[in-house]
């Protein structure tokens, strides 16, 4: 059920911090249930949200990830942000808005932590092919999409016996990482890369963590394993089935990295 009950409160400081940028309106959240959610809830509101709107929370009761998984963390150890557009995209070029956000996180713990971090195709960050971060989209059918990012910080972003396949920040940074510095410099950098999106594949191509290695496809209906050749002009994977020989476009579905033979 949407948590009616969340309110929110102004960033101070913030504003200034972004001035310049299509993010205008920054809306912070103790706790909600998803910003993803409540975003979409004001798109559908009697007084639509605006393009550019920020929801930011220390904490999600019900955090969506990609295939209705739930993304939770403890209050406070992870960036949980969602951002409201209306990109005026077809459908096709969509994705790339997706790939335009992470590549955004990877500028930004890079700035703000000081390593690297690499995209895992299609939502992904990883550092080691562990997870450090997910990006969901979502889109309400006229026009508008929320672009939602869970980034662990603090290593209390998830449980113990996800550390062989997550991370956080402050397991790689010199020095804790801030949340605020974060998502300035992650607005700041999707702000950028929104006004390219001609050049985000290529920008996800220099930081894919998935390209030139095996994987393995699961799709609704059937699964396949092959190597990654590429992107499309749209941002979609193109991977060389090793059941028939051709090259294959990957739209959407899981994509697992194999280790090597």
């Amino acid at each position: 059920m949407p948590d009616d009950s969340a309110t929110w409160s102004r960033a101070p400081g913030l504003d200034q911090q972004l001035a310049g940028t299509r993010f205008h309106d920054i809306r912070r959240f103790s706790r909600i249930d998803s910003t993803n959610r409540y975003l979409l809830a004001e798109v559908a509101g009697p007084d639509p949200a605006a393009h550019g709107v920020v929801a930011v929370a220390d904490e999600q009761t019900a955090g969506r990830g990609r295939h209705g998984r739930t993304w939770s963390a403890e209050p406070g150890a992870a960036l949980l942000v969602s951002v409201l557009l209306r990109p005026q995209l077809p459908p096709e070029r969509v994705h790339l808005v997706t790939l335009a956000a992470a590549v955004a996180a990877t500028e930004a713990v890079q700035a703000v932590g000081g390593f690297e971090a690499r995209v895992k195709w299609p939502n992904d960050l990883v550092v080691d092919d562990r997870k450090l971060a997910g990006v969901l989209a979502e889109a309400d059918g006229t026009g508008a999409v929320v672009v939602g990012m869970g980034l662990n910080v603090k290593p209390d972003a998830f449980p113990a016996e996800l550390s062989d396949t997550a991370t956080a920040c402050d397991l790689h940074a010199a020095s804790p990482v801030d949340r605020v510095a974060l998502l300035v410099a992650w607005l700041r950098a999707f702000d950028h890369w929104l006004d390219a999106l001609d050049d985000v594949v290529t920008a996800v191509g220099d930081r894919s963590a998935t390209l030139r290695r095996r994987v393995r496809v699961e799709l609704a209906r059937e699964t396949f394993s092959g190597c990654a050749l590429g992107l499309t002009a749209s941002g979609y994977l193109t991977v060389l089935s090793d059941d028939t020989g051709r090259e294959r476009t990957v739209t959407a579905g899981d994509v697992i990295h194999l280790r090597p033979e």
